[in-house]
């Protein structure tokens, strides 16, 4: 594999990770931050915009596992896939664990 291929998977499992607490957030008909927000990331956007930014999210992080060949044949892409998703997670979890105390 190509080394773009595996920053691509790397960026598919972030795309995705993105995805679960904006979709989650949206669906549920809670605000949550978004880069649209006032100020961008801390301010809290509605819950359509939520549901939008996940669905983009999701197609982004779906286009990027192909271009990442992220499969069982290619237990490295695998494991770079879960890197990002890991590594993007635990930010959220870092930069979001206030947002109801600002």
């Amino acid at each position: 594999m190509e080394w773009y291929q595996y920053l691509a998977a790397f960026f598919a499992g972030a795309f995705l990770a993105n995805t679960v607490p904006h979709f989650v957030k949206g669906i549920c008909g809670d605000k949550f931050p978004t880069p649209f927000a006032k100020p961008p990331g801390k301010g809290l956007s509605s819950p359509t915009t939520n549901v939008i930014w996940a669905l983009v999210n999701l197609l982004v992080g779906y286009l990027l596992l192909g271009r990442g060949n992220v499969n069982s044949e290619h237990p490295a892409a695998l494991i770079t896939f879960f890197a990002g998703f890991a590594a993007l997670s635990i930010m959220m979890s870092s930069h979001f664990q206030n947002k109801d105390k600002e």
